[in-house]
């Protein structure tokens, strides 16, 4: 009898997982672990309903790749039964490298690694341990295998990975504008000179993807209150490890999350490796639990403020904050806190926001038209693309304690 999972998945309906290999890669618990991993960091604070996890994403990008390979056959190009499985384990795994709070804490734990290194880094050590039966998929992800198209279905423009998160935060958080026409994209995809494209008659679903990816990053992902509380929660694991590099007690937990955040790791090894993928989300509420008993009142404030949700308060701005507010607000801190200034500069910080939605320098999304010319859609006569989406946003931002 042929081997068949389904699961019930509350964006797409019933997602199949009917080959074994795809099914040990999720079984292992270095992929579990993504259950406990929640894909929208600290934006629940905000939007109550956003508590999906890492790993539902990983199975929404794996069942839009097995459309995607699906459509892509269909109109005759050829991808084989070990291509189709290679590039459905290598999105699988995409994501298997973040740490706790997602993106809120890259390289804050393991400094220097971003997650994309770390994911490879875990799928190196699954293909050990699966006698190198995700050496394609590897391949895939690193972008070596000669089907590029296969590479940019899970790291492009118009990637499954970004059709997926944008359907499934804007279903969890219910913000309507990140509603795509995913289904009607996966329809126009196409495959020319090994490169993956659109066909022409699907530029106005493609003008929504990318209006859609603009309404969410500064509606939702970089809302004010979910922005101060992600700033916050990176606060205070700098200033845990401020108080421990000068020796404070009671920092230390003993716990993987401390073996990580104090431990003098130089070079990034197996074990390390293995440590890492112990951690996940209650890890950190754990420590931020003990910690707002502290008796640094930083740290404690830091704490209680997230457990609390009595969030920083945060201004945007197109132009950067000055120098003078600043130590303003630092010095009003400090005198309010009994507290130095080097103590208020946890309290009070500035920072910049920026979203550039669609570079033609970097990744492109070209259009096939009918009579064979290929051109990047910044190209195309599209008001919308010229003037609002291929123009970068950057706004300034001070964040402050409001006691």
């Amino acid at each position: 009898m042929p081997f068949r999972k389904i699961i019930n998945d509350p964006v797409y309906g019933f997602i199949t997982i009917d080959d074994p290999l795809i099914h040990q890669v999720i079984s292992h618990p270095w992929f579990q672990r993504l259950r406990r991993i929640s894909q929208m960091a600290m934006s629940y604070l905000v939007y109550p309903g956003a508590v999906h996890s890492r790993f539902h994403h990983a199975l929404g990008a794996y069942h839009l790749m097995h459309n995607a390979l699906y459509e892509l056959r269909t109109k005759g190009f050829e991808i084989t039964k070990e291509e189709e499985q290679a590039a459905k384990i290598a999105i699988i795994l995409h994501d298997v490298g973040h740490g706790p709070f997602s993106h809120a804490l890259e390289s804050m734990l393991v400094e220097d690694l971003e997650h994309e290194t770390l994911s490879l880094m875990i799928m190196n050590e699954l293909n050990q341990e699966m006698e190198g039966k995700l050496t394609m998929a590897i391949d895939i992800f690193k972008n070596v295998y000669p089907k590029r198209f296969l590479h940019q279905l899970i790291s492009g423009q118009l990637d499954v990975d970004r059709m997926d998160y944008l359907t499934r935060d804007s279903f969890f958080s219910g913000v309507s504008e990140g509603m795509i026409g995913y289904d009607r994209i996966l329809k126009m995809l196409t495959i020319h000179e090994g490169e993956l494209m659109v066909e022409e008659k699907g530029i106005y679903t493609i003008e929504e993807f990318l209006v859609s990816r603009r309404l969410m990053y500064w509606q939702v992902y970089q809302h004010k209150a979910v922005l101060s509380a992600e700033m916050t929660l990176v606060k205070i694991l700098e200033r845990a490890k401020w108080l421990y590099n000068k020796g404070v007690k009671g920092i230390d937990q003993g716990d993987v999350l401390s073996k990580l955040m104090f431990g003098e790791i130089k070079a990034f090894e197996r074990k390390h490796l293995e440590m890492f993928c112990e951690l996940d989300d209650s890890d950190v509420i754990s420590s931020i639990k003990k910690w707002k008993h502290h008796e640094d009142t930083v740290l404690s404030t830091l704490c209680n403020t997230i457990l609390s949700r009595k969030l920083f308060k945060l201004r945007l701005q197109n132009e950067p904050i000055t120098m003078e507010e600043l130590h303003e607000k630092r010095a009003k801190i400090a005198a309010t806190q009994g507290i130095d200034q080097e103590d208020a500069s946890f309290l009070v910080f500035t920072g910049e926001a920026e979203n550039s939605l669609y570079d033609p320098n970097n990744e492109r999304i070209n259009l096939l038209f009918k009579d064979g010319r290929v051109r990047d859609i910044s190209q195309v006569d599209s008001p919308l693309i010229h003037q609002n989406l291929s123009r970068p946003v950057k706004k300034f931002y001070i964040c402050f304690y409001p006691g």
